[in-house]
């Protein structure tokens, strides 16, 4: 199926048939990237009373219990309630699921005392006028990131002045391949998770901020159609699995 849609006054085709998934496959057990020292997900059978939901247990039908934490398992989509004391989840705050997303590569840099920060650079202007959503590829962009154990690791984290420049130029929508957007161990400051939903002083309730994606090298920089799917979970965030189109002019 193919559409055309029209973005800074000029007219782009996009086919559905050929979207490019940006999320992480969870699976049970280890193989997954983890973060913050929270436990793998853990797929079993529900029991309940003689019944056990797998067919090679001599059931009729496959049944599993899901044990997940949606911050430290694979990809996921946060609200603003990830930092606020009032209950605000993910699925109250997502109700618009495409946007113009520009891929943007940035390399972090290491400053002293061994921190890896990307600090953005040059960004504000290949930021393309009208682009909602931006998602953030540091490099070097190794397949290790689809089951990197970043827990204790001090993984790599955006400067929180580079996020106040996205907020500026009006991204809604912050994508990044990295566990969070912050530093690892802060003391609870959360100050890049702070800059972009301008918490607390003008807080931006509809901003999305999604972690642990994954941007495959054979993608360029650029413009793309995405298609950002949640599950539909009344809690501050939710595994997810934001999907790109190429614009075709």
């Amino acid at each position: 199926m193919k559409a055309n849609i029209e973005w800074n006054g000029k007219r782009f085709e996009v086919d559905f048939s050929s979207g490019i998934d940006l999320s992480i496959p969870m699976q049970s057990g280890s193989n997954n990237p983890n973060a913050f020292h929270i436990p793998e997900p853990l797929f079993e059978p529900i029991k309940v009373g003689d019944f056990v939901g797998s067919v090679a247990m001599g059931s009729g039908a496959n049944c599993e219990n899901l044990h997940i934490n949606a911050h430290g398992n694979g990809t996921h989509t946060e609200s603003i309630g990830h930092i606020t004391l009032e209950r605000v989840s993910i699925n109250s705050v997502l109700n618009q699921f495409h946007f113009i997303a520009q891929i943007i590569s940035l390399e972090p840099t290491q400053i002293e005392g061994g921190d890896w920060i990307v600090f953005g650079e040059g960004v504000p202007e290949i930021l393309q006028k009208g682009v909602e959503a931006v998602i953030l590829r540091t490099i070097p962009n190794g397949d290790e990131k689809l089951n990197k154990l970043y827990s204790g690791n001090n993984p790599t984290y955006l400067d929180p002045k580079f996020v106040s420049v996205l907020v500026q130029a009006g991204i809604n929508h912050l994508l990044v391949d990295l566990p969070s957007v912050d530093r690892e161990e802060d003391g609870g400051a959360m100050a890049a998770h702070k800059a972009f939903w301008q918490f607390p002083e003008s807080p931006r309730t509809k901003a999305t901020i999604s972690e642990m994606v994954y941007v495959p090298n054979s993608l360029p920089d650029g413009v793309y159609l995405l298609n950002l799917q949640i599950a539909s979970l009344e809690t501050d965030a939710s595994p997810s699995k934001p999907v790109i189109y190429k614009l075709l002019q």
